[in-house]
């Protein structure tokens, strides 16, 4: 095989178009639509890749905000609490590059996947539904960048209560290798939950739930919310709790106000479209 055909071959592999006729009910092959699965999932793995090793530049930087947290949690500590932050083993140096790198890969390219998750549901909506997809791109990163700033300003406290613990007279040694997981499970947890109202809305969009359906079962959704919250933090303190919980709660009653607005306009929509030619609207 010639060079030219390697590197369309491997274009081909990112494009993912689909090889069978597109039927005029606008349905794709199942093969297809696993061929634009693969392609983006091909996009989304790269990019995070080249953002991985263009964030090991900038280490340094990143290892002083991962730092900060725990800096300010230390400072607030009681004078017998002693704390210290350690490397264990001859891989961890390594491993910690990669875990903090990665992470701020996967945050910083975070609007990259999200559009790619959206791209591939988006056929399967109608047209006058398609033009959601720039306002869902445009928010759906900025929400999950916003959690995991709030996830973020939530973990001096919830490491100072956690480090609080230790017995007097003791210090409490942490792995930079298990610091690095529970921040990043913690920005994580954060920007995944910001992106309940994106998902809600997209659900709505495709006919799966209802805005009265919402409302119905709001109560429980919202109990559902707290306890999502406590189990999902990584620290035991109420405050990570509620500094999560609220935000999604505020941010799913946005979403079924929206939900409750796209029925609306649907049902008029349903109703005009089942008029006859010459059959008089109530408008």
């Amino acid at each position: 095989m010639s060079f030219t055909g390697t590197v369309s071959g491997v274009v081909g592999l990112f494009r993912g178009k689909p090889r069978n006729p597109i039927g005029p009910d606008g349905r794709m092959a199942l093969s297809d639509h696993f061929r634009e699965l693969r392609a983006r999932i091909l996009i989304s793995v790269t990019t995070i890749v080249v953002a991985l090793i263009f964030a090991l530049f900038f280490f340094d930087q990143l290892y002083a905000i991962l730092l900060e947290p725990y800096n300010k949690a230390r400072a607030n500590l009681p004078e017998d609490v002693q704390s210290e932050l350690t490397v264990s083993g001859f891989g961890g140096g390594i491993l910690l590059y990669l875990k903090l790198c990665g992470m701020a890969a996967v945050i910083l390219t975070s609007p990259v996947w999200l559009y790619q998750i959206w791209a591939f549901i988006l056929p399967g909506l109608h047209s006058n539904e398609r033009k959601w997809s720039r306002v869902f791109a445009a928010v759906a990163g900025p929400l999950f960048l916003a959690g995991a700033v709030l996830g973020y300003t939530t973990l001096p406290k919830g490491i100072e209560i956690l480090v609080g613990f230790t017995p007097e007279g003791s210090t409490n040694l942490v792995d930079n290798g298990g610091y690095v997981s529970f921040f990043i499970r913690t920005l994580l947890v954060f920007g995944v939950a910001f992106e309940i109202p994106v998902f809600v809305i997209l659900l709505n969009l495709a006919g799966v739930v209802s805005g009265k359906a919402l409302g119905a079962h709001r109560a429980w959704i919202i109990v559902s919310t707290f306890i999502f919250a406590a189990i999902a933090t990584p620290s035991v303190d109420p405050f990570s709790m509620l500094f999560l919980a609220i935000p999604m709660v505020l941010l799913f009653l946005i979403s079924e106000v929206i939900a409750r607005l796209l029925d609306r306009r649907k049902a008029k929509a349903d109703t005009l479209s089942a008029l006859g030619d010459d059959e008089a609207s109530e408008i």
